[in-house]
């Protein structure tokens, strides 16, 4: 069982520390570099070459059943989901297989819309405490819920992205 954390940009990895240090589970923060190195011996940092989907495409290839996704990067969240990883984003919102298909499709129409006015104003509401702690619940039922996955018999992905045995 591993959480990985899309670590560009992203505003939870103090608390997904802290989630993985309370479990003793590995975590794995991947970039393009900039981060700064932790000293908890259950921390990884990962660093990619620089390059579009880089970073995406390390956590896609070894995610899966028993492991937890950190992203707000919807494409991303979308592989993880279909390789059987538990994902969140940082607000502490779960995707699943029953809705990933619906926050995808909304991805991209606001795409659209962001493409059809460029003199459109504003963005997202900004990140605050209620968003952190629902991220840090929604952390700690995501591990259980992964674990309880394990003991069930979901098979692991190996380091190398294939199905265990």
């Amino acid at each position: 069982m591993t959480i990985y954390v899309d670590a560009d940009a992203c505003p939870v990895k103090a608390e997904a520390e802290a989630v993985a240090t309370r479990h003793r589970t590995p975590v794995k923060f991947v970039s393009n570099g900039g981060l700064r190195p932790s000293a908890n011996p259950l921390v990884e940092m990962v660093y990619v070459p620089e390059g579009p989907d880089l970073a995406d495409m390390w956590i896609a290839d070894r995610a899966g059943p028993g492991d937890v996704v950190v992203t707000g990067d919807i494409p991303l969240a979308a592989k993880c989901v279909e390789a059987g990883a538990r994902v969140l984003r940082h607000n502490g919102e779960a995707l699943t297989r029953a809705n990933i298909g619906q926050t995808l499709a909304t991805r991209d129409l606001m795409a659209d819309l962001r493409a059809a006015d460029p003199f459109r104003q504003g963005g997202g509401k900004g990140f605050g405490k209620a968003d952190r702690s629902r991220f840090l619940d929604a952390l700690e039922r995501a591990l259980r819920a992964a674990a309880q996955d394990l003991a069930d018999g979901a098979v692991p992905r190996g380091q190398d992205g294939e199905q265990g045995e």
